[in-house]
């Protein structure tokens, strides 16, 4: 099978792909050149990071399989795969616990002030009685979007001993009595937002969710509290966000995921210095990727059998 991997695997996986199969490599290509490449191609992998638009697809009438080494599936346009009845194959399991133990990263540096503190001990100062930071256990984390990672995350909280409020887009009394086993109360949305002392985001992106968090809901949300975000970017309305900060109306924020992804990027919430933000990085560890590495090598290795 010939297959264009569009996206940085792992390559303990790349190295056992090409031992059966006819691998291109095509990382941080522009769309041009992948549709050039991908001629041939019966399967395509992909992660975030990349556009997989139709025309991308167009470019091999052999294309058979869609395999997204992750989960989200914003930068694939699904209505072409429908269309030609492609086989498209998540793999969004592995990565759910690295994204939601980046979530505590998140909030235990926004908590403790880590960049402050770092800062200025490499400046010489030891300001040990200047930052007051706040414990997690006791507070209340609303997680906004309960599916494989949030509910990662509510029943993360639950252990550290925090009350774990979470709402979904179709709540249920079954949902609920299975989140209450966990330790997670599912609640309204509403009421997630306005008693959250740490808000958690985690919903898809797609045309109901864009700009989901923006100034209506962050006035919701408690002054001290802090936002975290390992969605996708344009879940949250970053300007809208950026006047919450500034305006003393959200103690902070962390940001795996932007509006504005790519080299030479730079946010306007880069300038502030209750934020933090790192660059989508929220699966992206090396246990996590081997592991999804090794079922995306099932998966092609299933498909070449049929």
């Amino acid at each position: 099978m010939k297959i264009l991997i569009a996206s940085p695997i792992s390559p303990r996986a790349i190295e056992e792909l090409r031992a059966s199969h006819e691998v291109v490599e095509a990382f941080g290509k522009p769309e041009a050149e992948l549709r050039r490449l991908i001629a041939g191609c019966e399967a395509l992998v992909f992660r975030s990071g990349v556009q997989i638009t139709s025309a991308v697809m167009e470019g091999s009438s052999d294309l058979k399989l869609v395999v997204r080494a992750g989960s989200g599936l914003d930068n694939l346009d699904l209505a072409y795969v429908e269309e030609r009845s492609l086989t498209l194959v998540r793999v969004p399991g592995p990565g759910a616990r690295a994204v939601a133990e980046m979530a505590f990263a998140l909030m235990l540096g926004l908590s403790r002030q880590l960049r402050r503190a770092d800062g200025l001990l490499r400046q010489g100062r030891w300001a040990k009685h200047e930052l007051h930071g706040r414990l997690l256990e006791g507070k209340t984390l609303g997680v906004y979007g309960a599916g494989n990672i949030g509910a990662q995350v509510g029943r993360m909280g639950a252990v550290w001993g925090m009350r774990v409020l979470a709402c979904v887009a179709q709540p249920s009394p079954e949902r609920a009595a299975g989140f209450h086993g966990d330790g997670i109360e599912l609640e309204s949305a509403e009421r997630v937002l306005s008693e959250a002392d740490f808000l958690s985001i985690h919903v898809p992106l797609n045309e109901s969710t864009v700009h989901l968090i923006g100034s209506p809901e962050l006035d919701r949300v408690k002054p001290d509290a802090f936002l975290v975000n390992l969605a996708r970017g344009g879940v949250v309305d970053e300007n809208a966000l950026y006047d919450a900060l500034t305006s003393g109306r959200l103690a902070g924020a962390g940001l795996d995921v932007h509006e504005r992804e790519g080299e030479g990027e730079i946010s306007r919430l880069a300038e502030l210095p209750n934020v933090l933000l790192t660059p989508h990085i929220g699966a992206t560890t090396v246990d996590t990727q081997d592991v999804i590495g090794e079922k995306v090598v099932e998966i092609i290795g299933a498909a070449g059998r049929d």
